[in-house]
């Protein structure tokens, strides 16, 4: 999970892989769109994490990031206040 949430005007995601291999974090808007890519490349096993910087332009509300790790993935929700 995201630290701290809600955040403002950033936010540390932090992820453990058990498997070494290209990996990627996206975040959406509450309705599916995708908004941009936090992360992407190939990352080793362990332990990871990532200081997210949001966008300006983004407005205060709900979003979701999601990791795909191989043929593993998951998705988180995040708050955004302003």
């Amino acid at each position: 999970q995201n630290y701290p949430n809600p955040f403002n005007p950033s936010t540390k995601i932090s992820w453990q892989s058990t498997i070494s291999s290209w990996q990627s974090i996206k975040l959406y808007d509450v309705i599916g769109r995708e908004i941009e890519t936090i992360a992407e490349g190939f990352y080793e096993a362990g332990f990871h994490s990532k200081l997210y910087v949001v966008n300006t332009s983004l407005p205060s509300g709900i979003y979701f990031y999601q990791l795909k790790a191989g043929n593993f993935v998951q998705t988180k929700k995040m708050m955004l206040i302003k």
